[in-house]
This record gives structure tokens, C-alpha cells and sequence, in this order.
């Protein structure tokens, strides 16, 4: 039997693609149950001995060879190993002795009792054995071809018995329905597993593309920010060494001077680019929050009720959320994005809530709640007490991020089989954060104050000492 893509061993670990995979898969194994507990075993019965034991063991066959190919043939549908061109073939073969075999058993005269056990086998061969075979089709035209083979063989055993005409149309009618019936079943279960994974494959080269697309967008700011600065030093530098040459000792120590303090600048700006890249808007990621999660029909209610903000206000009447520094802003704002992304990766949630307080001027705590607990896979990765203990790489970074700052990350079940993800972020004194406040004005004055002039051009430049400090600061993020 075929394996089945799965991250993990348990049922309640596996993906929902796999879920529907195994429950497709076993559907199709139960067809083989069906044939032997229903048909077969009755025909030993009615049929007697020793014919009811051939078709016993005829009818065992036929059902052990057309669950195999039908687990096989799912396999290739979903490009995992060739087509068992071996295994259809003997379904083919079977499945037409067996019809002829069931033709044999129509009454010449109008017996009603043996007729419908003679149709029952009929329509079982016939029937299981085309829903087999189309599992390793592609065109519908070539599934409809089979049928009408299928018929073809019944018309002509029908012939060679020399039976009557309306046994005979009795017998195609229901190779006709059965057949007809099985080749959808089958044919759209198949389509239906095909969609699920190539959907869940689209999700997943999406989350790659985006992290692409960022990689491409940091770098063409990296490159904005340092092509024309290492340009210019570049010119610079080669202009100071023939000036040194030329003995413009002068001069050239200008346009050294000159170079440290474009060095300098470009340090700072490199600084303000990965910064921007590391942090996050909480009320970017609040917004965001509500529109993809509404987007995918879950219920979306925010509270920021004592963070600046009335009860049931939205980000936008929050003002900015005043209650909040602007490392807390940042780190809860990745605390939102890998909540809302968890509540729609793992569980069926049909509501979510975030609530955002800060309690008495020194925590923030938010909280993130749903009604979609995650995999039995996911929860076996909290610990007691709802805390992360060996969790993914999402947590354990939230946690990381929150730790730097003071805050903690708690996750977990809850009463109510609810999930709860709680944040909570320790906020500095009002003199402290007034001071913090001041500091960052006075800096992003010094940033302006210092690119408001133009750079100098590569021939000109204006007087100034050489500066002491040294230029192999490494550029901090």
C-alpha cells in the first residue's frame, strides 16, 4: 500500500490534506469489504457447492486485486510512483471473467431469486472493478470508454449464453448504472485529494514567495541606501591618494575627513534600515490581523479597553495607542502577526479576540483567544501550565523577542476548548519613558540636522578636522 505524505505518525498529527488522503484511500478499501462481505459470501450460499466456492474465491480476488489497484493507482493521481500498469491489467481481466462467470448464472427461464443473485454478481464485478480502473485514468473520455467495455463484454456473454432479451437489457442497465455511478465516486474523489494538496502546495510556495519578495525588498533598500555613499568614498579616497601624491597633503586630509563623515552617515543609515526591517506597527498588525482573519470567515472582536482607548474602540480610536512605548508597540505587533498566522494554520477557529490592557501604567498584556484549538500534534508541544516548552520556531522567537524587554509568553488550552496566547510586557516609569521620549527627539533632530546639507561634491569639499574615532565601528542593527 502506498504511503501516505504525513508530518506525523498519529492521526491527529497529520495535515488536513492527509486526512483527506487516508479517508479517500480507505474509502476506496472499503469497496473491497463491501464485495466479499455482501456479495461474495451470500453467493457461496445460493449458488451451491462447488460453484458457490469458485465464486467465493473469484469474488475474493477480484476484490483483493482492485483495492490494490486502487491504492496504487491514487499513489501515481498524485505523482508519487508510476501507474501500475500491471495491477490494472488484472483488475481488467478479472473483472470481465467474473462478469462472464455471473452471466453464466442468469435462469434461462424467468426465475426471479437466482436472476437477482445472478445480477447482484454481475453488477458487483462489473461495477467495483471500472471504479478501480478509472483511478488510473486521466480523461474522462477514457473512463467512459471503459464503461462501454465493460458493456460490450456483458453483450456478448449475454450472446454466447443465448439469453433472454430482457436478462440480457437487465444486465446492461446495471453494469450501465453501477459503472456510471463508481466512475464519478472515484473519479471526483480523486480530483478532490489532487485539489487538496496542490492547495496546500500553493499555501506553502506563497509563505516562500513573500519571504522572497522581503529578501528582495531589503536588498534593493540596502542597496539605495549604500550604492551612492561607497560611490562616493570610493572617488573620494582615490582623489586623496593623488593628492598625497601630488603633495596636497592639505587637501587630501579634507577629503579623508570628508569620507569619515560619510562613512559615519552611512552607518546611521544602515542602522535606520534594519531597524525598520526588525520592527513591526501594532496597529499595522492589528488591521492586518482583522482582514486576513475575516477574509478567511473567522469572526474578529478587539478590545483595547485601558490602553488609551475606551472599550470596543478600534485601532484607529485609539490614538496611536498612547499607553504603549514604542518597543512594546513593536513587540506586540509580532505577537499579533504569529497569533493571527497560528489561528489560521492550526484548528477551525470560527472567532477570535484580542484583547490589549495595560494594567496601572507598568504591564501590557495582550491576549490572543479563539475557538480553534490546534492538532493534538501542536498541543503536545505546551507544556503544563501553558507554557511553550519545546514549541516551533514561532513561540519560541515571540518568547525570545518578549524576554529581551522584561515580558513573558504564555500559550495553551483554556476552559471552554478554547486556545489563549497571553503577552505581557513590563512598562518603564513615566519619568523613564519621558527621558526615553526626549532622547529619540534629540537623535532623529541630530539625523536631520546632519543630512540636511548636500554631499560635497567629489573635487570640492569644505575644511574640517580629521576626526580621532576610529572607522571600524561594526554597523549594529
Amino acid at each position: 500500500m502506498a504511503r501516505v505524505r504525513t508530518t506525523t505518525g498519529s492521526w491527529t498529527g497529520k495535515s488536513k490534506p492527509a486526512k483527506v488522503e487516508i479517508y479517500t484511500r480507505w474509502s476506496f478499501h472499503s469497496f473491497a469489504a463491501i464485495e466479499v462481505g455482501l456479495v461474495g459470501l451470500p453467493a457461496l450460499s445460493r449458488t451451491g457447492s462447488p460453484a458457490g466456492g469458485w465464486f467465493l474465491l473469484l469474488v475474493s480476488a477480484h476484490a483483493i486485486v482492485a483495492a490494490a489497484t486502487s491504492s496504487y493507482a491514487l499513489s501515481w493521481a498524485l505523482g508519487r510512483r508510476a501507474r501500475p500498469i500491471r495491477l490494472m491489467a488484472a483488475t481488467a481481466v478479472l473483472t470481465a471473467a467474473g462478469s462472464v462467470a455471473a452471466m453464466s448464472q442468469f435462469p434461462r427461464d424467468p426465475n426471479v431469486g437466482e436472476a437477482e443473485s445472478a445480477a447482484y454478481l454481475l453488477v458487483t464485478f462489473a461495477g467495483f472493478g471500472i471504479g478501480a480502473l478509472v483511478i488510473g485514468l486521466r480523461r474522462v473520455r477514457s473512463m467512459l470508454l471503459t464503461v462501454l467495455a465493460a458493456m460490450v463484454v456483458v453483450g456478448l456473454a449475454g450472446l454466447g449464453y443465448r439469453l433472454p432479451i430482457g436478462a440480457l437489457l437487465g444486465g446492461w442497465l446495471g453494469v450501465l448504472t453501477a459503472g456510471l455511478a463508481l466512475t464519478f465516486t472515484c473519479g471526483f474523489s480523486v480530483w478532490l485529494v489532487k485539489s487538496v494538496w496542490d492547495l496546500d502546495s500553493a499555501r506553502e510556495l506563497q509563505t516562500r514567495l513573500a519571504v522572497a519578495e522581503e529578501r528582495l525588498r531589503f536588498g534593493r533598500d540596502m542597496h539605495d541606501v549604500m550604492g551612492r555613499n561607497l560611490a562616493v568614498i570610493a572617488l573620494k579616497s582615490e582623489l586623496a591618494v593623488q593628492l598625497v601624491r601630488r603633495g596636497g597633503t592639505e587637501q587630501a586630509a579634507e577629503q579623508m575627513a570628508e569620507v569619515q563623515r560619510i562613512a559615519r552617515e552611512s552607518q546611521r543609515e544602515v542602522r535606520d534600515v534594519v531597524r525598520g526591517y526588525r520592527e513591526v506597527d501594532l496597529h499595522t498588525e492589528l488591521e492586518g490581523a482583522r482582514g486576513v482573519l475575516e477574509a478567511a470567515g473567522i469572526g474578529f472582536q478587539l478590545d483595547l479597553e485601558g490602553a488609551g482607548a475606551p472599550a470596543g474602540a478600534t485601532v484607529e480610536g485609539a490614538g496611536g495607542l498612547p499607553g504603549l512605548t514604542p518597543e512594546a508597540r513593536s513587540a506586540l505587533g509580532w505577537v499579533v502577526r504569529e497569533a493571527a498566522t497560528n489561528v489560521l494554520r492550526h484548528g477551525d477557529a470560527r472567532d477570535c479576540t484580542v484583547r490589549l490592557a495595560v494594567r496601572e501604567g507598568r504591564d501590557a498584556v495582550l491576549v490572543v483567544e479563539n475557538d480553534g484549538l490546534p492538532e493534538q500534534g501542536v498541543l503536545a508541544r505546551v507544556g503544563s501550565g501553558g507554557t511553550p516548552t519545546t514549541a516551533g520556531a514561532g513561540l519560541a522567537g515571540l518568547r525570545e523577542r518578549l524576554a529581551t524587554l522584561g515580558g513573558t509568553l504564555d500559550a495553551g488550552p483554556v476552559a471552554g476548548g478554547r486556545f489563549r496566547l497571553t503577552a505581557r510586557v513590563p512598562l518603564p516609569a513615566p519619568e523613564a519613558a519621558e527621558s526615553a521620549e526626549s532622547a529619540e527627539a534629540a537623535e532623529a533632530a541630530e539625523a536631520a540636522a546632519g543630512s540636511a546639507g548636500s554631499t560635497p561634491s567629489v573635487h570640492t569639499a569644505t575644511a574640517r578636522p580629521v576626526s580621532s574615532e576610529p572607522l571600524s565601528d561594526e554597523v549594529t542593527a
